[in-house]
């Protein structure tokens, strides 16, 4: 006969106890998709939707060509294929026609709410194309660097290796034949690439090259009375750390007054505590020249290689979307002095950043210039919002979720 002592009864009571307990629910998953009508989508009847006209067409000439190809590694979003009736009649619409593109998309097309852990409803941020100044020498008060992508610098989409991994992507520095971290902000800021021949140009404030580098891209003007575009060419690899909350975390600034223009007043009224707080991010941009824009709808290139149409592009998480889908946007924007006002339209999915991450999270571009500036560095708002696919791709999408 087998006796127990005290502690293995104990043991086989709580294990018992833990049987008969009921299980925690499952987690929800991180994305899910909902089908949806037109009628569903606030605002959808107010919108002048052929404002989007640009970078739908932009975004459709570089999908059709994948042919039957999917839009990205998860083949959730369609192929070329899929896509090429609505895009072939797209491209004969004639501009400023809302009722045209209604009929289109409507005919063509299928919303479908996304559900990000569960949940409707996430937020939605602003960004922009910085007007800064800069010089291609070091001189006078040009002494803060844009740098170009260094040449060791190594980019691994992990998604080629695992399809766990589709979406990620980290960048390092091969050494004894292994790849290691690259050299932070705080590393590169205190010298760590100079006499590289690496510097891109010289600007004349350490917080314009920050909020650039945030941002993504933006406009230099030179000293030399030209103007030049400069744009994300790579990253370091290390994480993006919003300074805004570093703030709140130090108690600098409360959460209600956060915004890119409070930063950027404490930043200017504090230099000798600023490069402290800018190497809590360590996260740093490299950039490449790109030709001057050439009207108001030729904003940079976004991450799906086409140029961004302000008010009318989007960008999103990239490890859950492909680039180039159209999108029902239903949030709010700042409207100064008035308040905020609602934000319902139809966008484009064509760039990413680093700080976007989950399914309902987007950033809409506003443009270059001090007004697209003050929207974008206002606007943090929660929001919903829709895909808007091609009816055999709906279908199946909403038959897994």
């Amino acid at each position: 006969m087998v006796r127990l002592g005290r502690r293995s009864l104990a043991l086989l009571v709580l294990l018992a106890a833990a049987a008969c307990a009921p299980k925690p629910p499952p987690a929800p998953p991180a994305i899910a998709f909902q089908p949806a009508r037109f009628a569903d989508l606030p605002g959808y009847s107010a919108d002048r939707v052929t404002e989007a006209l640009p970078a739908l067409n932009r975004s459709c000439a570089r999908m059709m060509p994948r042919n039957d190809r999917g839009l990205d590694s998860h083949d959730r979003y369609g192929t070329g294929n899929d896509w090429k009736p609505f895009c072939t009649a797209l491209a004969a619409l004639p501009p400023g026609d809302d009722s045209a593109l209604r009929r289109l998309v409507e005919s063509e097309l299928q919303p479908v709410a996304v559900i990000g852990d569960g949940k409707a409803e996430g937020l939605f941020t602003g960004y922009y194309e910085p007007l800064v100044r800069g010089s291609r020498q070091k001189q006078g008060r040009y002494t803060v660097p844009l740098y170009r992508q260094p040449p060791d610098l190594v980019q691994v989409d992990l998604g080629e290796f695992r399809d766990s991994l589709k979406g990620q992507r980290i960048a390092g520095r091969v050494r004894d034949g292994r790849l290691r971290p690259y050299e932070d902000r705080g590393a590169i800021e205190a010298g760590a690439l100079a006499n590289r021949n690496l510097e891109l140009v010289w600007l004349d404030d350490a917080s314009d090259a920050f909020f650039l580098q945030v941002q993504g891209s933006g406009l230099v003007q030179l000293d030399s009375g030209a103007k030049t575009r400069v744009g994300f060419a790579a990253q370091n690899g290390h994480p993006y750390v919003a300074i805004g909350r570093v703030m709140i975390d130090r108690g600098t600034l409360s959460r209600e007054d956060v915004s890119m223009q409070a930063i950027r007043a404490w930043l200017r009224a504090n230099p000798d505590a600023a490069p402290d707080l800018l190497r809590q991010n360590p996260s740093y941009v490299f950039f490449r020249e790109l030709p001057a824009p050439k009207d108001d709808l030729d904003g940079p290139p976004g991450a799906q290689g086409v140029a961004l149409v302000p008010g009318r592009s989007l960008a999103v998480d990239r490890s859950h979307f492909a680039l180039g889908l159209p999108v029902w946007l239903d949030a709010q924007q700042p409207a100064l002095p008035t308040g905020d006002k609602p934000l319902q339209r139809l966008m484009v999915a064509q760039d990413t950043g680093g700080a976007i991450r989950g399914a309902v999270r987007g950033d809409v571009f506003w443009g270059a210039g001090v007004q697209a500036e003050s929207v974008a560095g206002r606007m943090k708002h929660p929001g919903r919002f829709w895909l808007l696919l091609p009816k055999t791709v709906a279908a199946k999408l909403a038959a897994v979720s």
